[in-house]
């Protein structure tokens, strides 16, 4: 199968997920927080460790399986759980100051951007 495909099909199945937690958490915990995304988060941060753990615990995994599941599932739960593995990654390495700017400048650095995104798309109204 081509990895490209696992990949899609493993990023729409992570989506779905991603959609319906989403649901579930604003039903059961409300508005006033986004109890969704942060779980989403997390948990995708969790579950990036553990497959990053397996593989690394018990050799080579099939390049199809982490594709399917990392890129697809994960990058289709959430973004953030590939972000958390590259940190990690850096910070084995005792990379501390390179995580740390990459941490910051990808979260200060989205909310920035999404702000200036805003921005653009009034100013072409």
């Amino acid at each position: 199968m081509p990895n490209l495909f696992l990949v899609m099909l493993g990023g729409a199945i992570g989506a779905g997920f991603r959609y319906h937690l989403s649901r579930v958490a604003l039903e059961q915990m409300g508005a006033a927080f986004p109890w969704g995304t942060w779980i989403a988060n997390l948990l995708g941060g969790l579950l990036m460790g553990l497959l990053a753990g397996i593989a690394l615990r018990d050799g080579p995994v099939d390049d199809p399986l982490l594709l399917f599941l990392g890129v697809g599932m994960l990058g289709g739960f959430t973004t953030f759980s590939a972000f958390s593995l590259e940190a990690a990654q850096m910070i084995q390495r005792g990379e501390l100051i390179v995580a740390a700017a990459y941490a910051v400048s990808s979260v200060a650095g989205s909310v920035m951007l999404l702000f200036i995104g805003f921005w653009l798309a009034r100013a072409t109204a």
